[in-house]
């Protein structure tokens, strides 16, 4: 037997089920995962973050957006090729939705350093389309993935030829990874229990064994309402519903003494380290609500490396820094019919507030990931602690005392 942790649709509650996996032995004693009593984002412990944030501060408050997560969490002690600890997982963000797969999304990338993978970025440069879902894995089941999500698109009547866009960081410190134990049922679990609502962070999904800033990393997410000069404001008679800018990460990088939280050098106040040198990766994905064209989407993706950069990262040779953005305006633009197509847009002087909100956004997913999370062992008993909260809060206590 191995041990699936699968997230319920809504929530942060797991459901553990058990599937058959007649080549292995049954494991006796539950990982060694010690979960929070409940969730803490990093607004709770009293950090304030500028712009403000949609109804779950999540990248679905952008209308239409959906995630989910399959969780693989078994065994510990001594690292078993093909057998474990296995702490790994994929998450899966639907721009529309299942119910609207087969409708591309506009979509722009941008690599601030390449050392990851991310599928199907060829295509998207050159089509200015994302088809279907966005994955996101550990290093080595890339693979698997990208053919699931093209099996499970055929099956559900997607288009013939696919080129998913699957990206990865990598998890080996935590996780058996040359064990190959992401499978194609998980990622048809995913991508059919994707939800809207509440999304669930820290070590979830393919953020399940990795690591930030030394830290335990992970799955963080956060969004901001965009109100744009001429378009409408909160609160407005013109329009009441600004823009949404949404962003997911999948953070793996930076090293400790990196970490820098609202100006705050928290990595060097809090000394330690996991290991020698950064093998570690981040996956930013951006979405919105606001009609932009591939190139604004380009320009949106560029952005989050700021937001990156606010925490503390240089972006070193070692790490995967791979961004994506869509939007979901304009439905049915990649339809053969009628021939000549109506395609709404904004002019490129109105999107500074955009731009902002991209950084701002990004920056606060990232330290979610770090909050919202727990301290994990793996394979080979590696630990990695999670971001202290009594010590987080501390740290701007004293700070706010002596401004």
């Amino acid at each position: 037997m191995s041990r699936i942790l699968l997230p319920q649709s809504r929530g942060g509650l797991l459901l553990l089920l058990l599937l058959d996996s007649s080549a292995r032995e049954p494991i006796p004693a539950p990982p060694k995962v010690e979960a929070q009593a409940k969730t803490v984002r990093a607004r709770d412990l009293g950090i304030a973050f500028d712009g403000t944030p949609g109804k779950f501060n999540a990248i679905t408050d952008v209308p239409g957006v959906e995630v989910g997560y399959t969780t693989l969490i078994s065994g510990e002690g001594k690292l078993e090729v093909g057998k474990g600890p296995v702490r790994t997982g994929v998450t899966a963000i639907l721009p529309r939705g299942r119910d609207a797969m087969n409708d591309p999304v506009f979509a722009g990338y941008f690599s601030l350093n390449g050392n990851g993978e991310m599928t199907g970025i060829a295509w998207v440069e050159e089509s200015g389309f994302l088809e279907g879902p966005i994955v996101l894995t550990n290093t080595h089941s890339v693979g698997v993935a990208r053919d699931a999500v093209i099996a499970w698109r055929l099956a559900h009547g997607g288009p013939g030829a696919e080129l998913p866009v699957v990206a990865e960081t990598w998890d080996g410190w935590l996780n058996d990874l040359d064990g190959f134990h992401v499978k194609p049922e998980h990622v048809a679990h995913e991508i059919e229990s994707a939800h809207s609502g509440a999304v669930e962070e820290g070590s979830v999904g393919g953020g399940t064994g990795m690591i930030c800033y030394e830290f335990k990393g992970g799955t963080g997410t956060a969004s901001r309402l965009v109100p744009v000069a001429g378009i409408g404001d909160p609160g407005s008679s013109v329009s009441p519903h600004p823009f949404t800018i949404g962003v997911l990460v999948q953070a793996n990088c930076g090293r400790r003494p990196e970490l820098t939280i609202r100006g705050l050098e928290v990595g060097r106040k809090i000394p330690g380290f996991v290991y020698e040198q950064e093998t570690g990766s981040i996956i930013i994905v951006v979405a919105t609500d606001a009609p932009l064209l591939p190139h604004q989407l380009k320009r949106l993706a560029r952005r989050a490396s700021l937001g990156l950069a606010r925490t503390g990262s240089v972006s070193g040779n070692g790490s995967g820094d791979l961004f994506i953005a869509f939007s979901t305006a304009n439905p049915h633009a990649a339809d053969a019919k009628p021939p000549i197509r109506t395609i709404e847009t904004m002019p490129n002087d109105l999107m500074d507030p955009l731009f902002t909100a991209t950084v701002e956004a990004t920056e606060e997913a990232i330290i979610n990931a770090l909050v919202d999370n727990h301290d994990m062992i793996g394979r080979d008993n590696h630990k990695v602690e999670a971001l202290s909260h009594d010590r987080l809060r501390a740290l701007f206590q004293k700070r706010n005392q002596s401004q």
